[in-house]
């Protein structure tokens, strides 16, 4: 199993949010998260990835197997597509960024610096990080806001890839990617706002 989450439990701003989350999500395979606005599912992912503690519950997985795509498209402005690229890969010990450029379609513009992009453009440039980590688990949050339809196409197909090649994905989502994936509706897991969290340590938050 690639990813397993145990009875998780998460808060934001000392108010819970979500309790008893539990799911497995296996090597090829890619769950989609859904819910309203609001719901915890951004909270749940970033609990995921290890940015935030959870209040309770678990996650295993391997060490350092998640590569984390949020709202931020994580870009150093003043350095081109390129450069950009090259900074994440060199991060994750990576030297080669064609996959990059050319899963996002990004090799016309790979001399443009950040700044100089449409956002939509940037939206494909952060994500294209995410073939540049070597990481197995993608835990991405709305990864397709400022695409087009036809480039959220084409991330649904470097996501199908990323499946083929044994990785795996969590994808918080309102759209329709077409690709074959369970879902999962977090609104289950809703939990009282007014519940206390004892000594629980906002820091994390």
């Amino acid at each position: 199993m690639a990813l397993a989450v145990e009875n998780l439990s998460v808060a934001r701003g000392g108010l819970p949010l979500l309790a008893g989350v539990h799911f497995r999500v296996a090597a090829g395979q890619a769950l989609i998260l859904r819910g309203p606005n609001g719901s915890g599912k951004t909270t749940l992912l970033r609990s995921i990835a290890g940015l935030q503690k959870p209040t309770s519950g678990r996650v295993e997985c391997a060490e350092d197997a998640i590569a984390y795509a949020a709202h931020s498209d994580g870009l150093k402005s003043n350095l081109t597509v390129s450069e950009n690229l090259a900074f994440w890969a060199d991060v994750f010990g990576n030297d080669d960024i064609s996959p990059a450029l050319e899963g996002f379609d990004l090799k016309s513009l790979s001399d443009r610096p950040a700044h100089a992009l449409s956002a939509g453009q940037k939206r494909r440039l952060g994500l294209a990080r995410l073939l540049v980590t070597g990481r197995p688990i993608w835990v991405l949050d709305e990864p397709t806001v400022s695409l087009d339809q036809t480039f959220v196409a084409m991330f649904a197909d470097v996501v199908k890839s990323h499946l083929a090649g044994g990785g795996s994905a969590l994808i918080a989502t309102h759209i329709d990617l077409g690709i074959e994936a369970e879902t999962l509706d977090i609104s289950v897991f809703k939990t009282d706002p007014t519940a206390d969290l004892g000594a629980f340590d906002e820091a994390f938050l």
